[in-house]
């Protein structure tokens, strides 16, 4: 079993060693803990160790509890993030992804414990996420924009949770699943998850046998549900059939993984990667709505819409022409194809008349 170090007590059998970050072996397998291995592992920020259900005496090994009271470390750790700005503490869960990400390739497994307090408070700014919906694609940059991609989808399938009426106890597993849908890219060649030209057909077929490794991290963990480990599978399948790894259709896909395909597509598509272009929000939004009678949940697809497209009238916003416009009109049909008032000289226009423009960048409100 997988259990953290405060939980542990002498006479416990490990099960696989323990490494450390330059991955030297610390504690070898099969080493019958005390006192001072116990000590040595939560001095080296050790997560999480396996070992046996059965102490070396035979006896059953029962776990400590963790106690409620947070160490000092942690609850500085807790203030430190709550008085973070939003945008430093995504870039501070980006990099700790980073770092999750390369332990991955070496065979480290996914550490839950470690993650649920990395991410966890993040998902809860609900109200910072919703205000950062329209620029989570300006805060990545294309050398990185896989980290960054991995954690804004775990945000984004959180607060579309939330938006579709899920309780919290759900939403935060739907967030979980996006967060970890991606991680099997660890074990794909990092010539190809870093290449900076198009990839050949061979390399794309490897690409899509990432969600199969996703699922392979994921299953055998207890501490995650059933449905989360189907989400991290089906979440590059897509309702007409033609997604993968398994080519699944409508109702055979879970609801969790229709949730995570939308916010990966946008998320993708709105920010610059080292082969791609980003492009607007409102540009990609559109793009996600011709999808929702064919690949994609159109019930999914209406509550990602009306969730982003909330801005509300006088909201000032930059065209893709670059002129600067305020909203004085919308359609709840069509939300990101407003009646705008021109800056410079008052003219009233609507988008839905003007399909070469768009609103490219949401400026403010009045």
């Amino acid at each position: 079993m997988r259990v953290e170090p405060s939980q542990l007590v002498p006479g416990c059998v490990l099960l696989n060693e323990v490494k450390g970050k330059s991955n030297k072996a610390l504690i070898p397998q099969k080493t019958i803990l005390n006192e001072e291995h116990i000590l040595f592992l939560q001095k080296f920020l050790i997560h999480s160790v396996d070992v046996s259900s059965k102490l070396v005496d035979g006896e059953e090994f029962i776990p400590k509890e963790v106690h409620e009271e947070e160490t000092e470390q942690e609850l500085s750790q807790e203030n430190n993030e709550s008085n973070l700005l939003f945008k430093d503490h995504y870039h501070q869960a980006v990099s700790t992804y980073k770092v999750l990400f390369n332990k991955w390739e070496n065979g480290f497994p996914i550490d839950m414990p470690y993650i649920r307090r990395v991410i966890i408070p993040l998902f809860e700014r609900m109200d910072d996420i919703s205000n950062a919906v329209y620029t989570l694609h300006h805060y990545a940059n294309k050398k990185d924009y896989f980290y960054y991609h991995g954690v804004a989808v775990g945000l984004l399938s959180a607060y579309l949770g939330k938006k579709m009426g899920f309780s919290k106890g759900e939403w935060l597993q739907i967030g979980l699943a996006g967060f970890l849908s991606d991680s099997g890219m660890a074990k794909i060649p990092p010539a190809i998850v870093t290449k900076s030209s198009s990839l050949t057909y061979q390399e794309i077929d490897e690409v899509k046998n990432h969600p199969t490794y996703s699922y392979r991290l994921v299953e055998s963990i207890p501490t995650i549900t059933q449905t989360v480990k189907l989400a991290v599978l089906q979440h590059h399948e897509r309702m007409d059939g033609s997604g993968y790894p398994l080519g699944l259709t409508k109702e055979k896909i879970h609801i969790y993984a229709r949730i995570i395909a939308v916010c990966d597509m946008y998320h993708a598509m709105t920010t610059e990667r080292i082969y791609k272009e980003k492009q607007s929000p409102f540009k990609v939004i559109e793009e996600i709505q011709k999808e929702q009678f064919s690949k994609l949940d159109p019930q999914v697809v209406k509550a990602f819409i009306d969730s982003l497209a909330n801005f509300s009238i006088g909201t000032k916003v930059r065209l893709s022409n670059g002129q600067l416009a305020e909203i004085v009109f919308i359609d709840a049909r069509k939300p990101t194809r407003p009646m705008v008032r021109m800056g410079d000289k008052g003219e009233i226009i609507s988008l839905q008349d003007n399909l070469n423009l768009f609103i490219d960048e949401i400026m403010g409100s009045q």
